[in-house]
């Protein structure tokens, strides 16, 4: 659960940067390309977007996101 939490917090902080969200999807149509069509792989995309939309109740701003790296293999 904990590194799913920090996966989470790692898409956030990269859709962050400079571009929407919205504008990142059209850019990139398929969203983790490498990864096979999973929930896991829908439930990350769908918190990402939720906490990038300025619009959406679930908000975070820029400046309180945190990316989390874990180069250890596993």
């Amino acid at each position: 659960m904990e590194k799913l939490y920090i996966v989470f917090m790692l898409l956030g902080l990269l859709l962050a940067c400079k571009e929407s969200s919205e504008q990142v999807v059209e850019k990139n149509k398929e969203i983790l390309p490498s990864w096979n069509d999973s929930k896991s792989k829908a439930e990350i995309i769908s918190f990402v977007e939720k906490v990038t939309k300025q619009a959406s109740p679930d908000f975070v701003p820029v400046a309180d996101r945190v990316a989390t790296f874990d180069n250890d293999g596993t």
